[in-house]
């Protein structure tokens, strides 16, 4: 049993919680509670931790996908001290990155994309993460400078999305709009100037939809590439939704066009 923060395996837990570079660098992530680990793929996961209590609760033992035997157990305490929520369920798991690339997306059948420039909460994308998939989308491209995709708040909001959607970061967000235009993928930027009601185009083609930064919106130079802008109308004195609920409305509005299955 593990009983003391100096432990190395918990301190590289702390490390991969709170550093994006200690993510980089070890090529993974933690997802922690019963849910995110119970969908996390079994060929994906590097270690697995319990702690003493939840190891007594036999009850949650049918739900994982890695037999308990390979399980650390931690003392309650130190669980808690190494947890990055306020109320640890007492099971994390260390997981293995997976990489895609912008062409992996784009080679779809009829693809639908999410384009994201920017994007700081983490909340917010995994959100978006989670959307997308609902949404039917075929992956999610992002900048460089949108908040990690393995951040821990990202990966409790995506509830399991981000083990199924493609994902790719792109050095050049306008690079990646150019390459999606180049391959048939019409881009439309979600901004206010010289756009038209996002209801008015034909998303049954090939089709992505470019999202800016929460506050400052998308750059000049991204909008520029898209070509095409749509905005979203609203009443009232507002100027934008928020930029994981205009996703939303822009990706289900073109769920409903290609006719979701089950709608």
């Amino acid at each position: 049993m593990i009983t003391s923060t100096s432990n190395q395996h918990m301190k590289q837990l702390r490390e991969l919680i709170s550093k994006s570079r200690a993510r980089k660098k070890a090529g993974c992530f933690v997802a922690e509670g019963l849910r995110m680990v119970s969908e996390t793929p079994a060929d994906r996961i590097e270690e697995l931790y319990v702690s003493q209590s939840f190891m007594k609760s036999a009850g949650n033992l049918k739900d994982l996908p890695l037999y308990l035997g390979s399980a650390q157990i931690v003392e309650d305490r130190i669980f808690r001290a190494v947890s990055d929520t306020m109320n640890p369920q007492g099971i994390l798991a260390v997981v293995r990155m997976e990489e895609h690339s912008a062409s992996d997306i784009i080679s779809a059948r009829s693809p639908l994309v999410l384009m994201l420039e920017n994007i700081q909460d983490p909340g917010n994308l995994g959100t978006m993460i989670r959307t997308a998939e609902g949404a039917g989308a075929a992956g999610i491209i992002l900048s460089r400078e949108t908040a990690d995709i393995y951040n821990p708040k990202t990966v409790r909001s995506s509830m399991g999305s981000l083990y199924r959607m493609k994902i790719a970061y792109a050095d050049d967000i306008c690079a990646a709009e150019e390459q999606l235009k180049a391959a048939g993928i019409e881009v439309y930027a979600a901004t206010l100037e010289g756009s038209v009601p996002y209801t008015s185009p034909d998303y049954r083609k090939p089709c992505a939809f470019l999202i800016g930064n929460e506050g400052s919106g998308l750059t000049s130079g991204a909008v520029a590439a898209a070509g095409r802008r749509v905005r979203i109308p609203m009443a009232g004195k507002l100027e934008s939704l928020n930029a994981a609920s205009a996703a939303a409305v822009l990706l289900y509005e073109a769920a409903r066009q290609r006719q979701l299955p089950g709608a």
